[in-house]
């Protein structure tokens, strides 16, 4: 079996944006959150789209007052609109010496940097505005909403440079990399935004709890954390190898008790992480190394339609 691929390349980050056809196209298809981008509003007033005409009622602006309906019926008709409104998308992924690791076809950093690049070319396709910011060790680096190709370009390159910085050596962030992220998320998000959260799925264990709720109770969240299957799951061997740079560790997994404890521990990830979906209502998507961003993306998005529906 081929090595997995340790790092992304600037030709994968921008051909996530060919994969954007393989997606919903249509607007309410593309959302994975509760709202997402330019959306098509119930609210009534004055707005981009002619909708329907309805008996005037008080309060209603008299300038939009249709007058052949109301010649015609003898009672003041009034023309409804809808408006069209717009939501920030910002997505925060991580590329910290956690992730730097994979026994699939990829690493966790490469996966988590590829869906952050294919969530911004989809957001851009569907006319947002979009930002987002890559934590790390090396610090933060942002990129403020725009609906231009060139902020989409400018996130790529962050998600690019902290992606190659990685490595054996990298050293850890002292502290919980997220919760650095989340507080200075805080400070640049604006409400009302639409937040994707692509980070390690060992992440859960110190999220700080007061952070992310203050995100989440002003902007709509969608958690996608990064797993490798051999994190849920060990093999049965006498000789396991893992290799970090030059340091080479050997286990004998052929204990059935550590291969449970090793299970049960990834599956209490997994279950705090709906706990914590469900009590910031958001939504969650866990993302494993073993397919690519493309096609978990596109099975989610479908997922998700069919539910609206």
């Amino acid at each position: 079996m081929d090595a997995p691929a340790a790092y992304t390349s600037l030709e994968a980050l921008l051909d996530m944006r060919r994969h954007c056809q393989d997606l919903p196209a249509t607007r309410r298809q593309a959302m994975l959150g509760r709202l997402a981008g330019r959306q098509r509003s119930r609210l009534r007033g004055r707005g981009i789209d002619f909708d329907q005409v309805r008996q005037y009622q008080p309060g209603d602006d008299i300038r939009n007052i249709d007058w052949r309906v109301t010649a015609r019926t003898r009672k003041v008709h009034t023309k409804v609109f809808n408006e069209e409104r717009e939501r920030p998308v910002f997505i925060i992924c991580e590329q910290s010496a956690r992730l730097f690791f994979g026994t699939r076809p990829r690493f966790k950093s490469v996966l988590a940097a590829e869906a952050a690049a294919l969530t911004a070319w989809m957001a851009l396709a569907h006319n947002d505005r979009v930002g987002g910011m890559v934590f790390g060790a090396g610090g933060f680096h942002e990129v403020r909403p725009r609906r231009s190709r060139r902020a989409i370009l400018q996130l790529l390159g962050q998600l690019l440079e902290a992606n190659l910085r990685l490595s054996p050596e990298t050293a850890a962030v002292p502290d919980e990399p997220l919760n650095l992220a989340l507080r200075r998320s805080r400070e640049i998000i604006r409400p009302g935004s639409l937040l994707y959260l692509l980070c390690d799925h060992s992440a859960i264990d110190q999220i700080s709890l007061p952070l992310i709720t203050a995100l989440a109770g002003h902007n709509d969240l969608v958690l996608l954390p990064v797993h490798d299957p051999l994190e849920a799951s060990l093999p049965s061997s006498p000789a396991l190898e893992f290799a970090q740079g030059e340091q080479r560790l050997t286990l004998n997994t052929t204990s059935t008790a550590l291969r449970e404890a090793w299970a049960a521990q990834f599956l209490a990830r997994q279950q705090n992480w709906q706990k914590l979906a469900s009590r910031l209502r958001a939504s969650l998507h866990p993302l494993d190394t073993s397919r690519s961003a493309v096609d978990q993306l596109q099975h989610l998005l479908i997922q998700h339609t069919r539910r609206r529906n």
